[in-house]
């Protein structure tokens, strides 16, 4: 018996110091994110775990114990009553107390997560059979953002390149989404064709793309990078091929990038360029919001 626990212990200690399999137990887990909102969701969902982890040591540990100490084979004696009050109240009001414990939290994430107020930037993604349209309200800045090519290419049966040696294989655009550092941005989702979900798990937030529907989410990214996604909705025979990728900037580098966006698209189309600049964002996809 002591060879048996001190193999169990040395096999503990071992996995609990051994980098690869942390590292292997964090890939697992939730990510944390980089914005408050994903960090609140992480830290929710890790309490929630304990508390179930509890009631199930808890519970489980009662059972385990009652079968090994109140068995036939030790002489018990079953009872001859067929309730008691007490027992059933304290079984009642306990799980109640723990529900309401973990609605509280759950409730203001929930209220957090909805609130788009006071965002600085406001992006229209609109889900296409399989890509996304990008449009920056009110800048005049609008473009699409498909599969990369290399990525495109090596997938096809005959191509002859394996998918393995194309860095970030199905998760790159030829144009990515760009958002400032440290803005919250508010992000109206919806569809021109079937329903798409528009997703980045370091957001910590997903959103249907629904045809003739706008819903609408928000994010502050407090970390420069780049952060790819995907759409999460089965939207037909592609839908593996439909990467979403958010490459965030220091608030100088997007203000630049946005004014070059500009003048590109200016020199490009003048007339519908200045249309969208001088307009404000459409009363549809207000309206559709507030609702």
């Amino acid at each position: 018996m002591k060879m048996v626990k001190r193999a169990l212990a040395a096999s503990a200690a071992f996995l609990i110091g051994s980098t690869p399999v942390m590292a292997a137990w964090s890939d697992l887990d939730m990510r944390v994110g980089v914005t408050d909102i994903s960090r609140e969701i992480h830290g929710l969902h890790t309490l929630i775990l304990w508390i179930c982890v509890a009631i199930a040591v808890a519970v489980f540990g009662v059972m385990i114990y009652s079968i090994a100490t109140f068995r036939k084979s030790k002489g018990a004696v079953p009872a001859t009553f067929d309730h008691n009050t007490t027992a059933e109240i304290v079984w009642t009001v306990i799980p109640v107390l723990i529900l309401v414990g973990m609605a509280i939290p759950a409730a203001r994430t929930l209220v957090k997560i909805d609130d788009a107020s006071g965002s600085e930037l406001t992006v229209k993604v609109t889900g296409y059979q399989w890509m996304w349209q990008y449009e920056y309200v009110g800048e005049g800045v609008s473009f699409y953002s498909k599969l990369a090519e290399d990525s495109n290419f090596a997938r096809q049966l005959d191509s002859g390149i394996d998918p393995y040696s194309v860095q970030n294989y199905l998760l790159d655009v030829d144009q990515p989404l760009v958002v400032p550092e440290g803005v919250k941005v508010r992000v109206l989702v919806t569809s021109a064709d079937v329903i798409h979900s528009w997703w980045v798990p370091d957001f910590g937030l997903k959103k249907d793309a629904i045809p003739g529907y706008v819903n609408e989410l928000w994010f502050k990214a407090d970390k420069v990078g780049t952060y790819r996604g995907q759409c999460v909705e089965l939207c037909g025979r592609d839908h593996g091929f439909m990467p979403v990728v958010v490459e965030v900037k220091p608030r100088a580098e997007f203000d630049a990038w946005l004014e070059a966006r500009k003048s590109a698209m200016q020199a490009a189309n003048p007339t519908a360029t200045n249309v969208a600049m001088n307009n404000e964002e459409p009363a549809a996809l207000r309206v559709a919001a507030a609702e």
